[in-house]
């Protein structure tokens, strides 16, 4: 269990960008029946998503997103210490992402340059990154970009899978400044849950192959991937997120000592519309507060928290305000933040 305070450190901007091809589920009928579909479609209630083009990599999502961040910030490139990219679907095995994006925007050979290779909570973990080089001394702005390309990880094919997943990039500025003041963050995990979302195949523990590339019907119901496709136990997964998320919220909020009723936003993780209704049942929070991009963009993973709050609170985020955000999935981990907002910029949604 890790608990971690800062203070003075905060968000001062945020962008995202999205494909510009957009997915309607309710059409997106290649291998199953319309009433498959809608039956899916209606119970994860995901209706559109946006898929990147076979050229587009998480890192082009996240350069255009930093791109309209820096000039719409007007930020100095020389001052930017720290890049950190957060991504499962990089660009290469080798090198680091986050070294090609830094000489891509054009930042200094002094740069920090740092890749984080977690899923549904990275953002959470990268900002707890970010938060404490600049406590350490000597970094000033942290330029954090997570971006993801599911869809080229997960079958067509496979109900389970098929019409959830979503690709987005984003970008955010952490700096010291006074007006942010206390910030807390809770962190978990538990690797003995890691085979419950997984990609089998591909990495070096079983390297691809002409069998881990092949499709294969992998249950009566006639689910087709291959071991290189992502996979998810739906039911074990949401068990996982009804006991532990309502903890670890609850956890945070005793350690804070923050008034539960004083809080503008409840950003979640867009894991599907079923999990994130039972999750705000559960902890009695008002519907009006939870700003929700389920049903137009799918599950982006650890994007997801960052691209909703740039698409549903855009105009909304003026002055001061705090927000508790909540990651969770594969790994298992899962961590939970709150963080004051002061003015915080939000760009346009940018779409490549």
């Amino acid at each position: 269990m890790a608990l971690l305070t800062f203070k003075n450190v905060g968000i001062s901007g945020l962008t995202a960008a999205v494909p510009g091809q957009v997915i309607d589920n309710y059409s997106h009928d290649q291998f199953f029946t319309r009433d498959e579909i809608r039956e899916v479609v209606d119970k994860i209630g995901v209706k559109q998503r946006r898929f990147a083009g076979p050229d587009v990599c998480s890192s082009d999502l996240c350069f255009a997103a930093a791109e309209e961040l820096i000039n719409g910030m007007s930020i100095d490139r020389r001052e930017i210490d720290l890049l950190i990219f957060i991504s499962q679907t990089p660009d290469y095995r080798m090198p680091a992402t986050s070294v090609l994006l830094q000489e891509r925007l054009g930042l200094p050979s002094g740069t920090i340059t740092l890749d984080i290779n977690l899923g549904c909570s990275a953002f959470i973990y990268g900002l707890t990154v970010a938060y404490s080089m600049i406590i350490a001394g000597g970094v000033r702005k942290v330029l954090l970009l997570d971006g993801e390309t599911r869809s080229k990880v997960y079958s067509q094919k496979d109900r389970k899978t098929a019409f959830l997943f979503g690709d987005a990039g984003v970008a955010a500025l952490i700096q010291r400044d006074d007006r942010f003041g206390d910030s807390w963050f809770s962190l978990n995990s538990d690797g003995s849950r890691a085979d419950l979302i997984k990609v089998p195949a591909g990495g070096y523990r079983k390297m691809s192959s002409g069998e881990t590339v092949t499709e294969r019907v992998v249950d009566e119901y006639g689910n087709i991937r291959s071991e290189e496709n992502g996979y998810m136990n739906g039911a074990d997964v949401f068990n996982f997120v009804i006991r532990e998320v309502p903890r670890d919220f609850e956890k945070l909020i005793d350690y804070s000592g923050v008034d539960v009723n004083a809080i503008d936003y409840f950003v979640f993780h867009q894991a599907n519309s079923y999990i994130n209704n039972y999750l705000a049942k559960k902890l009695k929070l008002p519907e009006v507060k939870i700003p929700s991009t389920i049903e137009k963009f799918g599950n982006t993973s650890s994007v997801s928290i960052p691209l909703t709050i740039v698409s549903e609170l855009k105009d909304l985020l003026t002055g001061h305000k705090r927000i508790i955000l909540s990651g969770f999935g594969v790994g298992l981990t899962w961590g939970t933040g709150i963080v004051d907002l002061e003015d915080c910029y939000i760009g346009n949604l940018v779409e490549i």
